[in-house]
């Protein structure tokens, strides 16, 4: 059966798809020639005798597989990365994920009494003007500072 783009076209526009998307049952050709108004083409696609096809997506599989491996942190490479560093985690992003640590380890300190009040003080000053680079360093300048405290 040849000469079926009308019909096609119609079904189309009824089922609201591209004509690439239309399916016409093989068997049935013949009742879909027959079929010239709109109305015709309903009752077919009611049969079943003409259906859209699922429209084609692209696969997420590979996109997934790559997101499980960068949790790993694998392909994070500097050819993997657009954008710069800063962009990639902000200036400040970094500044209060430092001074957020640095500021809970001060407060556990003095909730434990290492730290007294005064030296307690002066170190979360030090830490907000940008004194100790981490945790660690903090740590150590805290080490010194009861160290001295203890000569006293």
């Amino acid at each position: 059966m040849t000469g079926l783009s009308n019909q096609k076209r119609m079904a189309a526009d009824v089922l609201n798809v591209g004509v690439s998307r239309v399916w016409l049952n093989p068997e049935k050709l013949t009742d879909v020639a027959n079929a010239i108004t709109r109305e015709d083409i309903r009752g077919l696609v009611e049969d079943g005798t003409i259906k859209a096809r699922q429209a084609q997506g692209v696969s997420r599989g590979r996109a997934r597989g790559n997101d499980a491996k960068r949790k790993k942190g694998h392909k994070t490479g500097q050819g993997s990365r657009k954008g710069a560093k800063n962009a990639r985690t902000p200036k400040k992003h970094r500044w209060m994920r430092k001074i957020r640590a640095q500021r809970r380890t001060l407060r556990g300190l003095r909730d434990d009494n290492t730290l007294d009040r005064t030296t307690y003080r002066r170190m979360y000053r030090k830490a907000k003007g940008g004194q100790y680079r981490t945790v660690s360093v903090l740590r150590s300048q805290i080490e010194i500072a009861t160290a001295a405290r203890g000569q006293e």
